[in-house]
């Protein structure tokens, strides 16, 4: 999956043309100086995959229990049983060490089967949890569905819930709760899925959906935001997919409403969803054209029906990336700091054409465009080319990595945080540059999972001791005290 996920990223590597250009604000609420500074973190490789049987490339966010137990998710990995050249994957758990200074155990919680098992296979997005310890993620391919890739039968991918055995140390158990059907109701999840208070399930195909036709060569329409509801709690039904929202690609300056939803929605208060799209919006500027996609994105806003269940949501785009100053292809998701701001990163564009951390700002109650700011263009030597968002940690300082440079070449981790004696300054921190090998992370691209008093939690694609992956390992699990 990682040749996969840098050749996705790497289309719009050309935006790097922009190097030559001026500045173009359009509409963003002020210039913005960034800075750029270096300190030292303590950093340690937690535990490298070795691929079959542990699993390869772990991707999307992790859940940290109150035992310290991380949970996640490998795109490959597990079993060799799948179609194509990768692995089907793994879901595991990650356990501290009964002493400080010995290893982390890996536990492979379970091995997804393919097409042979119908359970799913090549997970594109981590986990998440319930009170009760089940853990809920998505596959982007295998299922019973009937979606084909260049002629081969894939499968249109799952969702699936891992329960915990009640015996000690027993097997956990796998059940899909649906399988995609391609078409009207989307297909290839991708991203993290976000549970509310009532147990149902949101998140975002890639394709599907039945609506646009300028998303993509090879798959069909432009992706769907879905919601999956658990039976009720005395019967033993099954699970019900509902599409919210189907997206329509891209259109002249303000049509376009997105296209490739990446997940790792939000949720606010009022039960409204918040995310981005990485194509789609704007079809003009500097991302009319590219292999997989055209438009350089959104950021958008989904509202339940006011009259309850049944009716139809109502999305708002926040914001229509350009590919200029404010960046191209947002790859993560969004956090939101108060109910009427944002932040995250894109993956390409802004000035140097190396992506952007950006806030984006509205009025609570008013729908419509946001106005969006720009905190920091990404440069080698900091590092370049963000795949997750970023994270608060201790006051109102913001953590993330990149996915590539920085001094030693495999990406960085970084803070952000506000010059108090300079309007709309920020500064980035380097506090470590990734340097892949044997004993260190490489390409981490995973949301960050933030730990008092003062750790975070993060995934690489590569790095690490694993030599069942060819060049450049299997991928790690690391922490990082600033």
């Amino acid at each position: 999956m990682l040749n996969q996920e840098i050749d996705r990223r790497s289309r719009c590597f050309g935006l790097a043309v922009l190097k030559g250009l001026l500045l173009i604000c359009y509409g963003l609420c002020a210039l913005v100086r960034t800075e750029y500074a270096n300190a030292q973190a303590n950093e340690r490789v937690l535990y490298s995959f070795q691929g079959i049987p542990d699993g390869a490339t772990p991707v999307g966010g992790m859940v940290l229990d109150d035992n310290g137990n991380l949970f996640g998710a490998t795109a490959g990995g597990g079993a060799s049983n799948c179609n194509g050249p990768e692995q089907c994957g793994t879901v595991f758990e990650l356990s501290p060490p009964a002493r400080n200074g010995d290893q982390w155990v890996e536990t492979v919680l379970y091995v997804f089967k393919g097409l042979t098992n119908s359970d799913g296979a090549g997970p594109e997005g981590g986990l998440v949890a319930d009170q009760e310890g089940n853990l809920y993620g998505t596959t982007a391919y295998d299922g019973s569905g009937q979606c084909k890739l260049v002629g081969g039968l894939v499968g249109c991918g799952t969702v699936y819930e891992l329960s915990p055995s009640t015996k000690v140390r027993g097997r956990w158990t796998e059940t899909v709760l649906y399988n995609f059907q391609g078409s009207s109701d989307g297909y290839f999840p991708r991203g993290d899925l976000v549970r509310d208070t009532a147990g149902n399930l949101y998140g975002a195909t890639q394709y599907g959906g039945g609506y646009g036709t300028d998303c993509n060569d090879l798959y069909g329409y432009c992706g769907t935001i879905f919601e999956l509801t658990p039976p009720g709690h005395n019967t033993k039904g099954t699970w019900t997919e509902r599409i919210l929202y189907s997206f329509k690609g891209t259109g002249p300056s303000a049509v376009g409403d997105g296209s490739e939803p990446n997940g790792g929605l939000i949720l606010d208060s009022s039960g409204a969803l918040y995310g981005t799209t990485y194509f789609g919006g704007n079809g003009i500027g500097l991302c009319n054209s590219g292999v997989g996609g055209i438009g350089c994105g959104t950021a958008f806003k989904l509202e339940a029906p006011s009259g309850g269940r049944g009716g139809t949501w109502v999305e708002t785009v926040l914001h229509r990336f350009t590919g200029y100053s404010d960046g191209a292809n947002p790859a993560g998701g969004l956090i939101l700091a108060e109910p009427s701001r944002l932040y995250g990163t894109t993956f390409a564009g802004a000035q140097n054409g190396y992506g952007a951390v950006f806030e984006l700002f509205g009025s609570p109650g008013i729908s419509g465009i946001w106005s969006a700011r720009t905190l920091y263009e990404f440069n080698p030597k900091g590092g370049v080319h963000p795949s997750a968002g970023v994270v608060f940690g201790l006051g109102d300082v913001m953590y993330g990595t990149s996915t590539q440079d920085g001094t030693s070449g495999g990406g960085t981790f970084f803070s952000l945080a506000s010059v108090a004696t300079h309007e709309n300054a920020w500064v980035e921190t380097v506090l470590h540059s990734f340097a892949g090998g044997s004993s260190d992370a490489s390409y981490p691209d995973s949301k960050l999972i933030f730990q008092q008093p003062n750790f975070f939690y993060g995934s690489s694609q590569s790095g690490g001791d694993g030599l069942n992956c060819g060049f450049g390992g299997c991928g790690t699990i690391f922490r990082v005290q600033p």
